[in-house]
């Protein structure tokens, strides 16, 4: 049949487009909880590593009493986000068992992430609707343009959520890639169209994927430079809080001007991790 070649061709090479992406988005959904189990774990042992030294310190200076509480406060805004994406993403697990037909697809962005892995992606990427990053939001504006992200909030409007292209993040809805990629080549429309027009939408489709799977890759290494970040700043601020346990006095007044620089290196590592707690990838 005429194009018959182009046709299986293209067709081939969506394919193989649409698995690529979805083995790459698998790498960066398993990089993101990674970085979020190390936020987390981090964060607990920071907290109360400094308080546990700031209890046996008299006269501490301020600035250290500042340094730990802003962290605190970095801390429980990282964890009330990813208590309320937890919350959503198992609203729609419950939900979406017992949804059949077109609300399969309209749930598949959320769905196709367990909470675990949505606490992870919300913590790690963000992009509102607006095209303003989550990360510069605060507060309900930031919880709620990560839910319309995820889908949640899109979908209790009515809508299609991150499928439908209601919501989407800088990965260019990766859930919508993953889930219908490979379905693109059974589709009706390369059942019912003339091999020609089949190879070239095909063909459109490959580049549009291989474009995503550039912008995952490139995301999956942003993540690893916030992971050795995350871990260069912790293991800095246990050396140093670990170093005036061990030589400082009890009493600040006392400290020699090394022992000031090792405290104020210390609150400069607390600063950076307090930054990179709450930082998106955009």
């Amino acid at each position: 049949m005429f194009n018959q070649g182009s046709k299986d061709r293209a067709l081939k090479a969506l394919k193989g487009a649409a698995k690529e992406y979805e083995s790459v988005f698998a790498q960066v959904t398993y990089k993101s909880e990674k970085l979020y189990n190390r936020r987390r774990g981090t964060a607990d042992q920071i907290i109360q590593a400094c308080e546990d030294y700031i209890n046996t310190l008299s006269n501490s200076p301020k600035e250290f009493d500042k340094t730990v509480a802003a962290f605190k406060a970095e801390y429980r805004r990282f964890v009330e986000l990813a208590e309320k994406i937890e919350l959503e993403a198992r609203k729609h697990e419950q939900v979406s068992g017992s949804v059949a037909g077109a609300g399969v697809a309209a749930g598949a962005g959320v769905a196709a992430f367990g909470p675990t892995a949505a606490m992870a992606i919300a913590t790690t990427f963000g992009t509102a609707s607006t095209g303003t990053a989550i990360s510069a939001l605060s507060g309900a504006a930031a919880t709620n343009a990560a839910l319309a992200w995820l889908g949640g909030g899109a979908l209790a409007a009515g809508g299609g959520g991150m499928v439908a292209g209601n919501a989407l993040l800088a990965l260019a809805g990766p859930v919508g890639w993953a889930i219908g990629g490979v379905a693109l080549a059974g589709s009706a429309f390369y059942a019912n169209h003339k091999n020609a027009e089949v190879a070239e939408k095909a063909t459109q489709e490959t580049v549009e994927i291989k474009a995503e799977t550039r912008k995952l890759s490139a995301a999956g290494q942003a993540i690893d430079c916030l992971l050795d970040l995350t871990q260069q700043h912790t293991d800095g601020v246990l050396l140093q809080l670990k170093t005036l346990m061990k030589e400082a006095p009890k009493d600040y007044r006392q400290f020699t001007k090394g022992q000031q620089e090792t405290l104020a290196a210390l609150m400069n590592n607390i600063q950076s991790l307090s930054k990179l707690l709450n930082q998106k990838i955009a």
